[in-house]
């Protein structure tokens, strides 16, 4: 039966809904600003609503290492630091977030304490990237594409839940590595943290890069829709069939 624990795994603090009979390994990072356990209740709705699922799949939920001032009140985390008052404006202005240039400094050590955990649970339970599948929602979208690019293995499948291009020059360096890769990627057609047009750059990008593209327009903000979540499932079975 599947239960809900939280332990440190590497550097990380994580949430994790086990299984007694692990066949596939999925990793969610949330966003910039949400608590760590942001995605969790999404994660228990995804297998309660497939109960074939439950014991054969193991959810984990990084908690990202920093704590933004502005948001320890209420347990808000990054990834990496963002400029909340140039943000704002650009919210409250309409300008277009073009992130293409940005390579945040910290990326490559949120991206080596993800890594730190997905290799202590393959130890743990017996599984490979061949069996794990890697995503996040927003920024932590962000870290889990950096994270595909750069792995040594390819992952079974990646999760892009409102994410964006970003670090360009060397995310299109090393875009031949996604080839064949099955990829979930959705985006809000009125999203104003992070712009639509942005997710198509993106998507180019992936595709240019030999991936398989699954990509879901939605029309409303920076969230998560049911169709995003009903294809994180399929590609959960895609996995497991695999």
């Amino acid at each position: 039966m599947a239960s809900l624990e939280k332990r440190t795994i590497g550097d990380l603090n994580c949430h994790i809904i086990t299984a007694e009979k692990p066949e596939c390994l999925v990793v969610l990072c949330h966003g910039f600003g949400a608590p760590g356990d942001d995605l969790v209740q999404l994660g228990a709705h995804i297998l309660e609503s497939q109960p074939d699922l439950m014991d054969r799949v193991v959810i984990v939920f990084p908690e990202a290492p920093h704590s933004p001032e502005e948001m320890a009140m209420y347990g808000g985390r990054a990834w990496w630091p963002l400029d909340m008052a140039q943000l704002n404006r650009a919210i409250e202005s309409g300008d277009f977030r073009d992130l293409r240039k940005e390579a945040p400094e910290l990326l490559p050590v949120a991206r080596k304490a993800v890594v730190g955990v997905i290799e202590q649970l393959h130890e743990e339970l017996g599984l490979t990237m061949a069996n794990t599948i890697v995503g996040g929602f927003s920024q932590g979208s962000m870290l889990a594409i950096d994270l595909t690019l750069h792995a040594n293995e390819p992952p079974a499948g990646l999760i892009i839940w409102s994410g964006t291009l970003l670090n360009e020059e060397v995310w299109q360096a090393k875009k031949e590595t996604l080839q064949g890769l099955p990829i979930i990627q959705s985006h809000g057609t009125v999203d104003q943290i992070l712009p639509f047009e942005a997710s198509r750059w993106l998507e180019t990008l992936l595709n240019e890069g030999g991936a398989n593209v699954q990509f879901i327009e939605f029309h409303d903000g920076h969230t998560i829709p049911p169709e995003a979540m009903d294809a994180a499932v399929g590609l959960i079975r895609q996995t497991l069939e695999t």
